[in-house]
């Protein structure tokens, strides 16, 4: 654990332009690690007019106990969390993941996994703004059981209904531009492709598309969805211009999923500062560390 802290504290001092104030009022307290992490992120996340420090969103799935999951949220250094409406015990006569989870400290997205139709995600996004989660929704329609693939055609649907009822509406898509114009077309507040199937882990498949889908949409943010698997995966998503990468199983099916939620939390910081730096170009021949011009001879 101490090189983990050594590796965040390596991350504070930043330039001044990127540095926020702590939440602590009283300058002799120490500032928390999230918010030496979040400090240095290089600019906010926008969604909808709401500011996020952290361009890490993660679920709240799979997790083999409600402890493990917050253990592995406040690893993560993330301060927006998924939340499943149909899987949730909303009414909290028994204990919940609601329990666990601070709506003070983070902002809770709730969202329509498991729902086939447009109408089962319309009924679902209704009810968790009913219960008091959220007017917002990732908004999920499954198409295919086996690949969980997204039903686009029913997910625009959806999102034409929810965006005339209020709500902001974070649909998660296949990587299909054509598509992704009709969203924002319909009035998305982001677009969520996926990288690679729901918990397959393989990283993402189709860079091409995302580069393509990071050219076109510009209005809102693209966030990578479903399919990073470990750090690296994580880092390559922000190099492609993704605003931001919301995973689950990639934590929660870790070994260790608090160390591998604190890995994703450096890997999209990583990821975001190279794709602002810029890349050099790719070359065929090598070119020397040391240019010739001036050497003594």
């Amino acid at each position: 654990m101490t090189i983990i802290w050594g590796l965040a504290a390596q991350l504070k001092p930043c330039p001044s332009v990127y540095r926020v104030k702590s939440k602590a009022a009283d300058k002799s307290v120490r500032p928390t690690r999230d918010e030496r992490y979040n400090s240095c992120m290089p600019d906010s996340l926008i969604i909808a007019g709401r500011e996020f420090r952290s361009r890490l969103i993660v679920g709240t799935g799979k997790y083999k106990s409600f402890q493990e999951n917050a253990r592995a949220l406040e690893a993560s250094g993330a301060d927006m969390v998924t939340v499943a409406v149909r899987r949730v015990n909303l009414d909290r006569s028994k204990e919940s993941l609601l329990d666990y989870i601070d709506p003070k400290k983070y902002f809770l997205l709730p969202n329509t996994a498991g729902c086939y139709t447009a109408d089962e995600a319309i009924r679902a996004a209704r009810l968790g703004r009913e219960v008091g989660l959220s007017d917002w929704v990732k908004l999920e329609v499954i198409g295919d059981q086996a690949t969980l693939y997204p039903d686009v055609q029913a997910t625009l649907e959806a999102t034409r209904v929810l965006v005339k009822e209020g709500f902001t509406v974070l649909p998660y898509t296949s990587d299909d531009v054509v598509f992704a114009k009709r969203l924002l077309d319909a009035g998305a507040s982001a677009v969520m492709p996926l990288g690679a199937p729901i918990g397959s882990g393989l990283g993402i498949q189709n860079a091409a598309n995302i580069r393509i889908l990071r050219e076109v949409i510009t209005s809102v943010p693209l966030i990578l969805d479903a399919g990073v698997g470990t750090a690296s995966d994580a880092t390559i998503a922000m190099e492609l211009g993704a605003d931001a990468v919301l995973m689950n199983t990639g934590i929660a099916s870790a070994q260790d999923p608090a160390l591998m939620a604190e890995a994703m939390k450096h890997a999209v910081l990583a990821g975001r500062e190279a794709y602002l730096a810029g890349r050099m170009q790719k070359k065929l021949y090598a070119t020397a560390s040391s240019p010739l011009e001036g050497v003594v001879r």
